[in-house]
């Protein structure tokens, strides 16, 4: 159940924050998971996200309540580890363009390729493009949904996807077959 202004007002910081847990453990491991592809550092995205909340002053700008703040700080973290550990995963969700109901053992394994290709070329976007990225792509939000998210306007969300996706199909080009 999700903390409401009531419950907000008297409780601590701390308890708020261990209702906004239990809440959203599920929202934000998920969206974790989809960035990072595996369980492990979708768990360590997840406690690293709640540790930073936990040291704030303050608590974070939610305009949009806590769902839409947590969601980009999952991606974001994610986005972290990734750049960090170096390391690639297979992430067959990002990869529909690829699949095919038939088995192919050769294809899987190129699709499992394509998917630590395309997470090591989203770790090396910056990072305000390869969250607008995740967001549309991984995440499956609309344009005018990530303008409201990040307080911009669709025109800039566009205009940063066109450049995310250039970025990343070069890339990928050599990987591709050079198109």
């Amino acid at each position: 159940m999700p903390v409401d202004v009531q419950t907000k007002k008297s409780q601590s910081p701390s308890k708020e924050l261990e209702q906004v847990f239990l809440d959203h453990y599920d929202l934000v491991y998920r969206a974790a998971f989809r960035i990072t592809g595996n369980s492990t550092d979708a768990e360590d995205a997840l406690q690293t996200l709640f540790m930073r909340l936990i040291r704030r002053e303050s608590t974070p700008d939610l305009k949009g309540g806590w769902p839409p703040y947590l969601h980009r700080a999952a991606i974001n973290v994610a986005l972290d580890i990734v750049r960090k550990r170096g390391r690639s995963v297979s992430i067959t969700e990002m990869e529909p363009w690829i699949k095919d109901s038939r088995p192919d053992p050769y294809r899987e394994h190129k699709s499992t390729e394509l998917g630590a290709k395309l997470r090591g070329a989203l770790s090396e976007l910056n990072p305000r493009a390869a969250e607008v990225f995740a967001l549309r792509h991984i995440e499956g939000y609309n344009n005018r949904d990530i303008a409201k998210m990040l307080g911009t306007s669709t025109g800039s969300i566009a205009v940063t996807l066109f450049r995310a996706r250039g970025s990343l199909r070069k890339s990928l080009r050599s990987f591709v077959g050079g198109q």
